[in-house]
């Protein structure tokens, strides 16, 4: 687990060994969201490069049922 220091401008640094292990560039876009308190980050990418990338993955767990029929 890495530990980052948020910048009096907001801003943190994402750690080399990550930023390694998922190619990110600079440049890149990122979308951050916050669920249940949790700051996630996710980078975009060109749909075409995602097929298959995600076989193994539930979405079970990402979105409350109760949210999807909200008015």
């Amino acid at each position: 687990m890495e530990t980052v220091t948020v910048s009096p401008k907001y801003q943190v640094v994402i750690p080399a060994r990550i930023r390694e292990s998922i190619d990110i560039h600079p440049g890149e876009k990122i979308v951050v969201f916050e669920k249940d308190g949790i700051i996630h980050l996710v980078r975009i990418e060109d749909i075409k490069n995602l097929r298959g990338k995600f076989t193994r993955i539930s979405s079970e767990g990402m979105r409350d049922e109760t949210e999807r029929f909200k008015n």
